[in-house]
């Protein structure tokens, strides 16, 4: 045993924006994706959120009017 106390801990925060990387990412390769496949008019949103996550904003999970506005609709 020693005479040591026993540090302080606390939980990791929210993360290290990683997970907001692999979103946009995600929906990136979706534009590209669909873009390739000749359907511009939805990679079009696909690029929107793309648009949204680099200007550094989090993406609303149950504001269906602020999603519309991301969305351009």
């Amino acid at each position: 045993m020693s005479n040591q106390r026993s540090a302080k801990t606390h939980k990791a925060g929210l993360g290290d924006g990683m997970q907001d990387m692999k979103i946009k990412k995600f929906f990136a390769h979706c534009a590209d994706i669909l873009e390739e496949s000749g359907q511009e008019d939805a990679a079009y949103y696909f690029e929107q959120i793309v648009d949204h996550i680099i200007a550094g904003k989090v993406l609303p999970s149950d504001n269906r009017k602020e999603i519309a506005r991301i969305l351009g609709v």
